[in-house]
């Protein structure tokens, strides 16, 4: 039995609510949950350019329940919020490049949503767990190796911005007595079920999708920024042991490793020998994206380990193999058309940036 199975064990019978239940990370956490027999609803806006796909619940359409809408919609979450044991909440814009293009945008979905969403799970589910993925960019541009949840936040974009106020806003809540939370601040993660035909969604979506069509992976800059990639198998067991720890005296925990550090040739190198492609090529950073790039990056897992006992397990070479593999199978349900280049987005540049509620 892998970790995340024994994880997902936790929940058998239990209520479970994941919000962005069909995006990448959602998808694969309501997945392990489902089959551990646990009650799963899954809430998702289908927000377009964030990679929600229901393809990505394959197979377990009557097992997993399917509440399309806005997480900051009292009305529509109400009933689920009530039932819920256990609040996994997934849901966001995961793309830097999209909140410096459509900031209002961002704070939307990633801000003000989130609050509302919050007020409701303080009406419904008071006291109830609830565990948030953020994002390790709110650590900003590094300034030492590996990087500890002490670390100073200086946000560069702003997604990192609203991803860190609404940790902010899970945190006070807790502090409240209102709900139970954990914030999670998530490395690069990777595995099935990216949205690898999205543009602007990060370097490994990009990578996997020109190694599925047989095309040669450009790397921007030299090549030698550090990252710490974790398979989505390990990201998902962390989140569910934070769902199952009791009142942790840390709640802001980062989910990477300094033992997964790998420079992005590295990773393209790995990728691209796997698919027998090319050798991958550098390529100079767009101006864009240059602002907002940080270096290199790697997470101290040493308050991970302590509070949950939780590690990496998946080798870059395994979850290489393991999510090309899937894609073999599959990849004309995630081949949107996209190109390295495709921000901004038609669809999102006509969308309104504020709810109108």
């Amino acid at each position: 039995m892998t970790g995340i199975e024994e994880a997902a064990r936790w929940y058998r019978g239990e209520h479970v609510l994941v919000t962005g239940g069909l995006g990448f990370i959602g998808s694969n956490l309501a997945l392990q949950l489902a089959r551990a027999g646990a009650r799963v609803t899954v809430v998702d806006s289908r927000e377009p350019g964030c990679g929600a796909n229901p393809f990505n619940l394959r197979g377990a359409e009557r097992d997993i329940t399917v509440v399309q809408g806005d997480i900051g919609d009292e009305k529509l979450i109400a009933g689920a919020l009530l039932a819920a044991d256990v609040i996994f909440n997934l849901a966001g814009e995961v793309s830097h490049t999209h909140s410096m293009l459509f900031p209002e945008r961002d704070f939307r979905i990633n801000a003000q949503s989130q609050l509302r969403f919050l007020q409701a799970c303080a009406r419904y589910a008071r006291g109830k767990r609830v565990v948030y993925a953020s994002t390790r960019q709110v650590y900003g541009k590094p300034k030492r190796l590996p990087v500890s949840e002490k670390h100073q936040v200086m946000a560069m974009d702003y997604n990192a911005v609203h991803k860190h106020a609404a940790g902010q806003y899970h945190l006070l809540l807790s502090r409240l007595g209102e709900v139970d939370a954990v914030v999670l601040r998530l490395t690069n993660i990777y595995g099935p079920r990216m949205a690898i035909g999205l543009p602007c969604q990060g370097f490994l979506p990009v990578f996997f999708r020109r190694a599925v069509e047989g095309k040669q992976i450009s790397v921007f800059g030299d090549g030698g920024q550090l990252r710490d990639p974790i398979y989505v198998d390990d990201a998902c067991e962390a989140i569910l042991l934070s769902g199952a720890v009791e009142a942790p005296a840390q709640r802001t925990l980062n989910i990477g490793s300094s033992r997964a550090v790998h420079s992005l040739n590295e990773i393209a190198e790995e990728i691209s020998r796997q698919a027998v492609l090319p050798p991958f090529r550098l390529q100079a950073f767009p101006t864009a994206r240059k602002k907002i790039d940080i270096g290199s990056y790697v997470s101290s897992d040493e308050r991970a380990l302590e509070v949950l006992g939780w590690r990496m397990r998946t080798e870059l070479a395994e979850g290489v193999q393991r999510t090309l593999a899937y894609y073999g199978g599959c990849y004309s349900h995630y081949s949107e058309p996209a190109e390295d280049s495709a921000c901004p987005l038609g669809h999102l540049a006509a969308m309104p940036v504020a709810s109108a509620r």
